[in-house]
């Protein structure tokens, strides 16, 4: 299980890929995986069967899973996506921009 620079309801920023420089809000984490899924990225087309009677079945869009490497955390200040440095303050362990040092927690 890897350590992932990236939380649940982090805003971010895609680096490669079809959705390159799209932002958007990360719905779910997998560091078993190292993937996460964002709202509005990665859109796929799931075939879904109709589970009881009188449900319609079809073909549904939902959001995919991308690495998370492929990812960088939007930082309001600097207004792109940057790299996570780390600051100890109080005791605890919070990430902070690497250029700017706006604190994320």
């Amino acid at each position: 299980m890897a350590k992932m620079h990236i939380k649940k309801g982090d805003t971010v920023v895609v680096l490669s890929g079809e959705d390159k420089k799209v932002q958007g809000e990360v719905i779910a984490v997998s560091p078993e995986e190292g993937k996460v899924i964002v709202k509005g990225v990665n859109i796929i087309h799931k075939h879904v069967k109709p589970r009881k009677q009188g449900e319609a079945g079809g073909i549904v869009d939902a959001e995919g899973a991308i690495y998370a490497s492929n990812v960088a955390l939007y930082c309001p200040e600097c207004k792109k996506g940057v790299r996570v440095g780390h600051e100890v303050v109080d005791g605890k362990k919070i990430r902070v921009c690497a250029k700017c040092g706006h604190k994320f927690n």
